[in-house]
């Protein structure tokens, strides 16, 4: 154990490196946000494969694939996939176009600094649950790691301090350099362990053959109404409702060129849905080696269910294997992490604190990016503390607030010229009303809250649009040519 630790801390040390190395590309706030627009295709591939293969992927959806099978994991990978494919086929080209540093400049751009602020603080609050699922998995790795030695608080708090190091420094540049490299370790990593848990469950066809004979791979819903439309929710909270999050806007436009972030995009969308399935796949093993430890995990509430992967790797794999996972499963977080962490800092410090106090010189900006991350990190790690969730549960959580705050708003401030900055006001206000509405008194309507905060807002953009225009439309002559 002493060995793996010492591994996983040089690996540590050599990611935490190239975060710092990073640093050297950075000469300004576009350098920092968007690593210049620079990036090639391959780097671009890696980060947006990064942007969503991290803790929940592999700790979290393949201990719900155990538990409930395809049908229980709508959001991730599908939800999740579909995201990027829409993202790299309807938005990319205008994302890029339109040359911003963050998705809360669109909103500026095309509908005024009201409308800004308002969902550029809906799409930072929805961060809180998001980051705090990936500090989350820091926090089990360091405790099973150290066989209950760090606890798991223990072990969250040490994560988010290597995460901030790094991305406090080199900002953009840093994660593209370590999501190039944690993805390597990612795909040899899960690969090899992979192999060696289909050799100790007695091969693959073994392992698939029990999954379907359990009905693992069903994936549509069975029962009525009110089970079909929590699937098709599950699904659009991840698929659509994260198309204005920050870090898959800042993935896209940190390519060096439209074409690279439009293909960059879609081929990081093909590399993670290939890739989700792995973790899936090594659960699943794990129930036939050890069903007695998967049951009795399974059976527990909160966090604990977890620890099917790490418990596999660490009770049956030598200290290759260990090394091998561990590393991955590291990279894996701290490469969402780290984009998860400057995201919503790009955004608040952009679209918020800006627009509040005026204009900032580059390098002022720069140093109020810096210190407004150091200060994310931190209501991010209480977040974390205080919540019992599971990363899966508070994934889909986060995406609720955008699904029904901006989603609208976006779609229509591409593809409808009627929408207007009232129209825009009225859906994201109504949205978020009725979604909060329906989760304090109508929670086990047959209907998700979500889906009628969407419904409203979709209401709201259509129907204010089109009426007297109160509000002054504040669409920018840059935003019309595009």
């Amino acid at each position: 154990m002493t060995t793996l630790v010492l591994f996983t801390f040089a690996y540590l040390a050599v990611t935490i490196a190239i975060g710092l190395y990073a640093a050297k590309f950075v000469r300004n706030a576009k350098d920092y946000l968007v690593a210049g627009r620079n990036l090639p295709l391959y780097m671009n591939v890696a980060t947006v494969f990064a942007t969503w293969f991290g803790a929940e992927t592999v700790l979290s959806v393949s201990a719900v694939f155990v538990q409930d099978g395809l049908g229980g994991v709508p959001a991730d990978p599908f939800g999740a996939t579909f995201c990027l494919i829409f993202v790299g086929l309807f938005f990319a080209r205008a994302f890029y176009r339109l040359d911003l540093l963050t998705i809360g400049d669109f909103y500026r751009k095309r509908y005024g600094k009201g409308v800004e602020v308002l969902t550029s603080l809906a799409v930072t609050l929805s961060y809180l649950g998001w980051t705090s699922a990936q500090l989350t998995a820091l926090g089990i790795v360091f405790n099973s790691l150290s066989q209950g030695a760090i606890s798991l608080d223990q072990g969250i708090l040490i994560g988010a301090v290597i995460v901030l190091i790094y991305t406090t420094m080199g900002g953009m540049w840093s994660v593209a350099l370590t999501d190039l490299f944690q993805s390597v370790v990612i795909v040899l990593g899960l690969f090899y362990v992979a192999w060696l848990a289909t050799g100790m469950a007695g091969g693959m066809e073994t392992v698939l053959s029990h999954a379907s004979q359990a009905g693992k791979f069903d994936i549509l819903p069975k029962g009525g109404s009110k089970e079909w439309w929590a699937f098709v929710a599950a699904w659009a909270t991840l698929a659509i409702g994260s198309i204005p999050q920050q870090d898959v806007f800042q993935r896209v436009t940190s390519a060096k060129n439209e074409k690279t972030a439009v293909r960059g995009t879609l081929i990081g969308a093909a590399a993670y849905f290939v890739l989700a399935f792995v973790p899936m796949y090594l659960a699943y093993s794990a129930l036939l080696v050890n069903p007695e430890m998967v049951g009795g995990l399974l059976k527990q509430e909160g966090r604990e269910v977890q620890l099917i992967l790490p418990n596999l790797v660490l009770l049956h794999m030598p200290l290759f294997a260990q090394v091998m996972f561990f590393g991955a499963l590291l990279s894996a977080i701290l490469s969402t992490s780290s984009g998860a962490l400057l995201a919503p800092t790009a955004l608040f410090t952009e679209n918020v604190m800006k627009p509040l106090f005026g204009q900032m010189q580059d390098k002022r900006f720069l140093l109020t990016l810096r210190v407004v991350l150091v200060f994310f990190t931190a209501g991010v790690l209480v977040f974390a503390l205080n919540n019992t969730s599971t990363m899966y549960e508070m994934v889909q959580n986060a995406y609720k607030v955008t699904l029904v705050g901006a989603f609208v708003p976006l779609v229509c401030g591409i593809y409808w010229r009627r929408a207007s900055t009232q129209g825009a006001l009225v859906s994201s206000l109504v949205g978020l009303a009725v979604w909060a509405i329906c989760e304090r008194f109508f929670v086990e309507s047959d209907i998700p809250p979500q889906m009628w905060g969407l419904f409203a807002s979709a209401i709201g953009m259509v129907a204010a649009s089109c009426a007297p225009q109160i509000v002054r439309d504040a669409r920018q002559d840059a935003f019309e040519k595009t």
